[in-house]
């Protein structure tokens, strides 16, 4: 999948429907309207009905139209409700609209969110669920907040029903792949059919009926303070018991990461492909060694919203059962600096948007 924060899930998720701040418009053209419709109703009760006094009372009615039109209220623009933050690294998120406010959490890149009330030089956001300021300095809005949107943005589809088919085939006649209970996720590859949508499965992309699933599209969202206390706490819990069970500590990560990036890997890009193996494996090591993400390899992978895999619990699930040893070297290559995508920070399913492709995943 494509890799994230907290997908608002806001995997900045954070998962967000955003609307155009139009509440206004209809109804100032409705005040134009009905200013000049006034204007005329009053200029036509001196209009004669012929000869010299109509065209005076024609001119009249012209010159006053003319005036009313150019001082007639004016029409709102329509604003788009979505922001990005503009950031290489981080931005502080604000308790009031001052440099010197409170700070109450982190907007990251990449990350968006909601305007809740914009200003000249500060807007106040909701980005998952923390609501603060932040300088207009750091954000994009409209046109360009949606292009950023849109290229690292992502869709999910959650099954609404208590079994629901994964079809090979778009077609209710298809083989089955497998069946996905209520609640669960899948990310989207493609909606464009109004009764099929494509999604990924495992290692496998299958389809499901659109009829049984709501969709979302997500963007990452930023965190609180005190969200960012509980998950290095979670973190420094879990590299305490990583030590304690550690029998060996070779490598610069720990026993426990090493393991745990292998089953992320295995989930990501399969035990059949090395080089998507090492791919996936570079990401996170990328990230690990970014100022723009957690600096360890369980906080890249668990950071909210980032992959799925780890938050629907399939990673878990393969780190207590069985890792291949394809995916074990990998991760081991990957945390030695190994790279085959440079300092991507990012993947998703192949087709998407450019980027160097890996089997089924572009990198970027």
């Amino acid at each position: 999948m494509s890799v994230k924060r907290q997908a608002v899930a806001i995997s900045i998720c954070i998962c967000m429907t955003f609307t155009p701040l139009t509440a206004h418009a209809e109804e100032d053209t409705a005040t134009t309207r009905d200013y000049l419709n006034s204007i005329n109703a009053g200029v036509s009760n001196i209009v004669g009905s012929s000869g010299r006094e109509y065209e005076q009372s024609k001119e009249a009615m012209d010159e006053l139209t003319a005036i009313a039109v150019e001082n007639a209220p004016e029409e709102e623009e329509e604003h788009s409700t979505l922001f990005m933050a503009n950031v290489e690294n981080s931005v502080n998120v604000r308790a009031e609209a001052d440099s010197e406010s409170e700070k109450i959490g982190l907007l990251y890149k990449d990350c968006g969110g909601r305007i809740l009330e914009r200003g000249d030089g500060w807007t106040r956001i909701q980005s998952g669920e923390m609501v603060g300021w932040v300088s207009n300095e750091y954000l994009l809005f409209d046109e360009e907040a949606e292009a950023l949107a849109n290229d690292v943005g992502f869709k999910m589809i959650t099954v609404k029903t208590d079994a629901l088919r994964i079809r090979q085939e778009a077609s209710e006649e298809s083989s089955i792949l497998a069946l996905v209970a209520n609640g669960d996720e899948l990310e989207v590859v493609d909606d464009s059919d109004p009764e099929w949508i494509k999604v990924v499965y495992d290692e496998d992309e299958g389809y499901v009926s659109a009829q049984y699933v709501d969709i979302t599209f997500s963007i990452d969202a930023g965190e609180t303070l005190e969200a960012i206390r509980i998950r290095e706490e979670e973190e420094a819990e879990a590299k305490r018991k990583a030590l304690l069970r550690a029998q060996q500590a070779k490598v610069d990560a720990d026993g426990n990461e090493l393991m745990l990036l292998a089953a992320l890997i295995q989930c990501e890009a399969g035990t059949k492909d090395p080089e998507g193996q090492l791919a996936v494996g570079a990401v996170v090591m990328n990230r690990v060694r970014s100022g723009a993400y957690p600096n360890s390899i369980y906080g890249v992978i668990y950071a909210s919203g980032q992959f799925t895999p780890a938050l629907n619990g399939k990673v878990a699930a393969v780190y207590n059962t069985k890792v291949y040893d394809s995916c074990i070297a990998a991760a081991q290559a990957a945390i030695n600096g190994q790279t085959n995508v440079g300092t991507a920070t990012h993947f998703r399913r192949a087709g998407s948007r450019e980027g160097i492709v890996i089997g089924g995943n572009v990198f970027w």
